[in-house]
């Protein structure tokens, strides 16, 4: 979930003809569901053959950054059970366009699809084991070649600092309207500020590894790799593992209103863990021990974050109507409740299938 981007009355074709593409009479086809950058499908005579982006550069400060994060990554990111995504090339052979904003554009894999949510058990073991194929992959990557693109991202005492900030500036029918979301966070974030690893090892890491984030092949329902690298930098395994979790066990989507429809789907986290388990010598033993509060971390540390936004009165993350940030914040919220009533069967079944 990112920053609101104003959509810019800029011909995507005109900025599409910047890049070392063939010639051809291209179509353009806007994809709505991302929350960070305006995001167009390219099509070749109806076909997908490209994916074009103008990047948040309200979120991303330094574009520069992000784009040789990405570049130092994909080389390494290819093997037989990891699909590779190219970089396209300006005609100045630069990996970005600067006109009417910043662009890139990246190949399309063929019949490639994403879900918000899944019920698959399939679904949830490809997933795990493409996460895990993308940190074994990066493992042995020079990690201070890696800059920080969003400086303290995932920094719960910078999130919390920007919490009470918001709070003290809020209009007053906000604050009462979030009573509750604003009891729930006082009430957790001592605890969550005390669950700090220091100790685990830091990891190049996609921080972002929401299930939709996640390539799937539409003919075989393999995992194919993790798309939208913007948050690629370092950071903790469990931060990866808490942002799947959150978006894998839970079928619901993040701002559903009905709280009874928010689940910790038991069986598809164990499936999960059966696809980490693929390369389940990646983690350390303290890392393994870590997950089980990183999952409780994650979905609260988002809902901080689009809490803090509705009381700033949304001026962060994309909204289709007034209250959705608060609905996103209460959902996220209640999954952290249902991870933390499940960690005695996280540690079970990590201990089982991990160690």
């Amino acid at each position: 979930m990112e920053h609101k981007l104003v959509v810019m009355k800029t011909d995507p074709a005109q900025i599409f003809n910047s890049f070392s593409v063939p010639k051809k009479d291209y179509t353009f086809k806007s994809i709505t569901n991302g929350l960070i950058n305006d995001t167009f499908l390219v099509l070749d005579d109806n076909q997908a053959a490209y994916i074009l982006q103008c990047i948040n550069s309200n979120v991303f400060k330094n574009i520069n950054t992000v784009m040789q994060n990405i570049a130092t990554a994909l080389p390494l990111l290819k093997s037989s059970n990891y699909s590779s995504i190219n970089l396209v090339k300006t005609t100045k052979n630069k990996s970005y366009h600067t006109e009417n904003g910043y662009w890139r554009v990246l190949s399309f894999i063929e019949n490639s699809t994403t879900y918000d949510t899944t019920t698959s058990s399939t679904t949830a073991f490809e997933a795990g084991k493409i996460i895990s194929e993308f940190h074994k992959l990066l493992q042995a990557t020079d990690i201070d070649s890696y800059e920080e693109t969003i400086p303290n991202f995932h920094n719960l005492i910078d999130r919390n600092n920007q919490f009470f900030d918001a709070l003290e500036k809020a209009k007053k029918e906000r604050t009462a309207a979030a009573k509750d979301a604003i009891e729930f966070a006082e009430e957790l974030l001592p605890d969550l500020l005390d669950f700090c690893f220091t100790e685990l090892p830091i990891r190049v890491c996609h921080n972002d590894t929401k299930l939709n984030n996640i390539l799937f092949s539409k003919t075989t329902d393999k995992a194919l790799c993790l798309i939208d690298l913007d948050t690629l930098m370092k950071g903790y395994f469990y931060y990866d593992f808490g942002d799947a979790v959150r978006t894998i066990v839970n079928t619901a989507p993040e701002d559903e209103k009905d709280l009874s429809k928010i689940t910790f789907n038991k069986e598809l986290f164990s499936s999960f863990v059966d696809g980490l388990s693929t390369n389940k010598n990646v983690l350390s033993k303290e890392e393994i021990a870590s997950l089980p509060l990183g999952a409780v971390f994650m979905p609260f540390i988002h809902g901080l974050r689009a809490l803090t936004d509705y009381l700033n009165n949304d001026t962060y993350y994309k909204v289709a109507y007034t209250n959705q940030n608060l609905d996103r914040c209460i959902s996220l919220f209640d999954f952290s409740k249902k991870a933390l009533d499940n960690v005695s069967f996280m540690n079970t079944i990590l201990k089982e299938k991990l160690n």
